[in-house]
Parts: structure tokens; C-alpha cells; sequence
């Protein structure tokens, strides 16, 4: 199966879940290339934002504290650095501030940004990845490279008990397939 379609399964797993709801720009409305992916998602499972992105990572993590499990979309890495502190100071943190009491489960969706057929240069393009692994512990961070991997590990962070949120990062070049 193709890169796209196993997006589109992994999507539909997600949105199954009755905790689960989709949050993020272009979640509800046409603009990135992540929306081909959520556009079968029954739009009372997608809350479109805002471009407010430290806003909808501060949103996902009460939402999570609450009991849900928010998908947070952002369309590339790029933007979800104005997210950092409420992922890094706070998301990661909840665990252990709180003597393992807190365990708010966010799964993050992040895209490393295409450069065919046009490329949007280095302020739409970055790889934080490594960054991201080096500053959190409590939040696991997986690349998805081959197909293969990506409904397994999807699954694995919507079922996960152990305290510790997902960040899944795609790369909008393979879902070109």
C-alpha cells in the first residue's frame, strides 16, 4: 500500500476512537497537503484553528489532561516551533511535575515540507526531529519513512498507557506516490 493510502487508514483508526478529535490548520478546510489525508474524517472529529499555533499546542494539552486524545495537526515542522514551550516545558513535563499523577496522551502530527514540485524554501522545510529527541523524554518521536510503518505506529501511540505522547513526523514528498 502507498504512502497516502496508509495515511488514510492510519486516519480513519484514529478517528474511530471516541476520545479522539483532529485540531490544527487545514483540518477541516482545503490548504495543505495533510488535509488529503483527513478529508473522509466526519467533520464533528476535525476543529479547524486558527493560525495560532502556541494556542492549539496549549489547547491539545488540556484537551488531553481532560481525558481526550488530541490528534494536533501541524502542516510542517516549521510551524510547531512556535508551539515549543507548551511541548517542551509543559506537555513533557506533566508526568513527572506531577509524580507520575498526570499522563496526558497528545499524538502530534508534523510534516517535514515537500520540495517537488516547488520548493518552499528553508523556512517551510525543516527536519527538527533530532532537536526534538534531544529536549523532551517523555514524548517519543518517530519518523515515518517506509509505508509500512506508518499504521503500526499510529496505533501504537493512540493506544499507548505509559504516560508518553507521539509526535509522528511525515514527509510530504513520499505521500506524492
Amino acid at each position: 500500500m502507498r504512502y497516502s493510502q496508509q495515511l488514510i487508514k492510519a486516519m480513519s483508526l484514529l478517528s474511530d476512537n471516541p476520545k479522539t478529535l483532529f485540531i490544527g490548520q487545514a483540518v477541516e478546510y482545503e490548504g495543505t497537503g495533510l488535509y488529503e489525508s483527513l478529508k473522509h474524517i466526519p467533520s464533528e472529529k476535525r476543529l479547524e484553528l486558527p493560525v495560532a499555533e502556541y494556542f492549539q499546542t496549549g489547547l491539545a494539552n488540556g484537551m488531553a489532561i481532560e481525558g481526550m486524545i488530541p490528534i494536533s495537526v501541524y502542516p510542517r515542522w516549521n510551524f510547531l516551533l512556535m508551539g515549543v514551550d507548551q511541548i517542551v516545558n509543559h506537555l513533557d513535563k506533566f508526568k513527572t511535575m506531577s509524580m507520575g499523577k498526570c499522563n496526558p496522551k497528545v499524538i502530534i502530527r508534523v510534516a517535514v515540507g515537500s520540495e517537488y514540485p516547488v520548493d518552499p524554501q528553508c523556512q517551510h522545510k525543516g527536519n527538527f526531529t533530532e532537536a526534538f529527541r534531544s529536549m523532551t523524554k517523555n514524548i517519543e518521536v518517530i519518523e515515518l519513512i517506509r509505508p509500512t510503518d506508518i499504521l503500526p505506529e499510529y496505533e501504537k501511540a493512540l493506544n499507548r498507557d505509559d504516560g508518553v505522547s507521539t509526535i509522528l513526523v511525515e514527509y510530504g514528498d513520499l505521500s506524492k506516490d
